[in-house]
């Protein structure tokens, strides 16, 4: 059953990577921690312009991809390519032009705690770029204003900060440098539902607006039903099954059933063009058909 979901996944990307812009391509990376195999010859891609919902079971590898990607995790085999670059093939003048095209919005947001806001964002910057104080100075207070920040935030230490305050800091450090892709690890998690709302409102503004393209690792069932374009599976090490929210409603694989039909998600109405309930009626729907 798992070889004929895997083939079905590889048919369904096949046809929709046909004239599409291919922004991340991660193809037979395996993953190892000594005699622990945690991904074994997975590939995915992403296209530019979407927001790409990554799940799976606790344990499962997710951050760990995400981290391989970003390398700060070796890979044992496999190549990876971003921007339609093989980073490991670059010299170092392009490695650092590459990095400055990729965001990154870390678990619990991973501010520098000894710096203030409005310094957290400037650490690309310094990093990067040779720009006048006056300048990173201008460029933060825009990043603090694009993420619906009040304009004293700048000031503030991590330590002063609410739980959404710190995503929105760091979401406004991940783009600090005008990125096209933007990788977001669990950005939702820990906020109320209203809080989380206005989080998946935003990440959805924000990739209209600047054109992002936007890799998330998410639990979050909301995220997924609301402003996910297309959602990847992971399981047996692989992903297991990619697609829009139908494709998951109609996959008869244990876990992605379970997760995606099961009671928690019947809860979870979408609303469609016409603004009508949907999502959720066909979740509903497709599990009394079972």
């Amino acid at each position: 059953m798992v070889a004929a979901l895997q083939q079905e996944t590889k048919e369904r990307a096949d046809e929709r990577r046909r004239g599409r812009d291919i922004v991340l391509s991660v193809h037979d990376v395996t993953v190892a921690f000594g005699s622990k195999v945690v991904l074994d010859k997975l590939n995915l891609d992403v296209y530019r312009g979407e927001i790409l919902g990554f799940v799976g079971a606790s344990g499962t590898g997710k951050s760990v991809l995400m981290r391989t990607v970003l390398r700060l995790l070796p890979r044992r085999s496999g190549k990876i390519e971003i921007l339609g670059e093989d980073y490991d093939a670059l010299e170092e003048a392009d490695r650092n032009r590459l990095d400055m095209r990729v965001g990154v919005l870390f678990q619990q947001g991973a501010l520098f705690s000894s710096l203030t806001v409005k310094e957290n964002i400037q650490v690309p910057m310094r990093e990067y770029l040779d720009l006048p104080q006056a300048l990173m100075d201008e460029l933060a207070h825009l990043k603090i204003r694009m993420v619906g920040l009040a304009a004293d935030a700048a000031g503030k230490y991590p330590s002063e900060l609410s739980g959404g305050m710190i995503k929105r800091a760091a979401l406004a450090r991940a783009l600090a440098l005008d990125p096209d892709l933007v990788f977001l690890d669990e950005p939702t998690s820990g906020l109320d539902p209203i809080g989380a709302a206005e989080f998946d409102e935003l990440i959805a503004k924000l990739r209209d607006t600047l054109g992002l393209t936007v890799y998330m690792v998410t639990h979050d069932l909301d995220s997924l039903f609301s402003v996910c374009d297309r959602i990847a599976v992971l399981g047996q090490k692989r992903v297991l099954v990619e697609g829009t929210v139908d494709d998951m409603l109609a996959c008869e694989d244990p876990w992605v059933k379970s997760y995606f039909r099961g009671k928690r998600a019947r809860s979870i109405v979408t609303t469609g063009e016409d603004g009508h309930p949907n999502g959720g009626d066909r979740a509903e729907a497709q599990s009394r058909e079972k």
